[in-house]
């Protein structure tokens, strides 16, 4: 990737709409190039796909937390496999350091929440867990 590529991905994350033109416009290339670039980055798997990224109001989770986890020994994959199956989680991470897992969760309101991360704590081999609520997002690059 050179610095026309990352120029491009970037125009991409701010809106993924805009037309060949208009990228082509903005960068200051031929559309023609612009159009090889992406068909170059998207069969190359650095372009994995294009997404909608809905508005609050769109009926989506309202709340979401980070949640940290410090887990047994050699009990990584059972929790991940118990985790797998609750739709709340969104993603999980190993993590370096103090926690073994991060995980993201969202849920529609503080009970399911609260449930959660009870199930969470509450897995065999799972020795503590710590959660953080989002509050506001300042900066949101991920679609």
């Amino acid at each position: 990737m050179d610095d026309l590529d990352r120029s491009l991905i970037a125009q991409l994350q701010t809106d993924a709409r805009q037309s060949m033109a208009t990228l082509a416009r903005k960068l200051r290339v031929a559309r023609t190039t612009v159009q090889s670039r992406l068909e170059r980055l998207e069969s190359s798997g650095v372009i994995a796909g294009y997404t909608v990224k809905l508005g609050k109001d769109a009926g989506r989770p309202v709340i979401r937390a980070s949640v940290l986890v410090s887990i047994e020994p050699r009990s990584q994959a059972a929790i991940l496999s118990r985790l797998r199956a609750m739709p709340e989680i969104e993603r999980a991470f190993t993590t370096s350091g103090r926690f073994d897992l991060l995980l993201q969760v969202v849920a529609h309101d503080t009970a399911v929440l609260d449930a959660v991360l009870d199930a969470v704590g509450g897995l065999p081999g799972v020795r503590s867990s710590e959660s953080l609520i989002h509050l506001t997002t300042r900066i949101d690059r991920v679609p």
